[in-house]
């Protein structure tokens, strides 16, 4: 499973670098882009400028038609006509192709200047995005978006699951019925608990935690809240400044399931003896399939 959170990371990594907004190719490649259609719309502009003045020095009648060319109204029927590549009906003899058929004939209608420029603008598109996602590899194809957009998706729920982890409290802490709190909470017990309550919980300095005496109670949620915010006046640290919530947690949970365990050199029984609520649970979900064996 590691290896596999690995590879997401690192394919996510590099998937960011050479596809993503860090991607220096695609970066250059449009500023570039962008670069050239300035440069041309420039020199077009100049262009158009300087032949505007040469015609107004060498051909002023020229020049004064034009400009009454501009006055005139736009006739946008003209346009819209052109556009469509309709033609008058008065035309339609002149469209006529020689043959018919029962008295009906055809007439050889261009196509609409606009449907010509969307046919070959898609051909111009689909030849560019051969070219920059099938050829040169300048951008992700499916699949490789697929895989990034998993591992994004993986980091996502692990910081999710992470933040949910650390919204646990002394009212809301259950046992992990699972297991895998407690296999978490063992290195942090080994780190920071051992020292005082010994490798294995049978006691040292502080209290023994393998036997069924406790001296703030022995749930879950006792356990938690004493790990929380400690007993100074026992010389019991608090440890919210220290572990997180979900560490708080996992060695909660890891020392519950200590109880029971007769390790060597025990400490004797300090405080009450007290079955925990979650043992007692435990217990019962184990007798229940022992109980409908023997009655089958």
């Amino acid at each position: 499973m590691n290896t596999l959170l690995l590879a997401a990371e690192t394919t996510t990594k590099a998937s960011e670098w050479v596809f993503g907004s860090g991607n220096i190719y695609n970066d250059i490649l449009i500023v570039a882009l962008i670069i050239v259609m300035i440069a041309l719309l420039a020199s077009a502009l100049v262009v158009n400028k300087a032949m505007k003045s040469i015609i107004n020095l060498t051909m002023p009648q020229l020049a004064a038609e034009q400009q009454k060319k501009k006055t005139k109204k736009i006739d946008w029927q003209a346009i819209w006509a052109k556009l469509l590549s309709l033609r008058p009906i008065e035309e339609e003899k002149d469209l006529e192709i020689d043959h018919e058929y029962d008295g009906i004939k055809e007439l050889d209608n261009p196509v609409p200047a606009w449907f010509n420029a969307l046919f070959y603008s898609t051909i111009t598109f689909g030849v560019v995005y051969l070219l920059v996602y099938h050829v040169f590899g300048w951008g992700p194809n499916q699949d490789q978006e697929y895989q990034r957009e998993m591992a994004l998706a993986e980091k996502a729920k692990q910081e999710f699951l992470a933040q949910s982890a650390n919204q646990i409290d002394e009212s809301t802490i259950e046992v992990d019925a699972t297991g895998a709190l407690a296999a978490s909470g063992k290195a942090i017990y080994m780190a920071n608990c051992a020292v005082c309550h010994g490798n294995a919980g049978e006691g040292g300095i502080g209290p023994n935690l393998s036997d069924e005496y406790w001296l703030h109670g022995g749930d879950i949620k006792d356990v938690f809240t004493v790990v929380k915010y400690g007993v100074p006046e026992k010389g019991m640290v608090p440890w919210e400044q220290t572990l997180t919530p979900g560490q708080i947690a996992e060695v909660s949970n890891y020392i519950i399931t200590l109880t029971g365990t007769n390790p060597p050199n025990p400490k004797e029984p300090q405080g009450e003896k007290v079955k925990p609520k979650a043992n007692e649970e435990s217990a019962e979900a184990l007798a229940e399939p022992v109980a409908a064996e023997n009655e089958a």
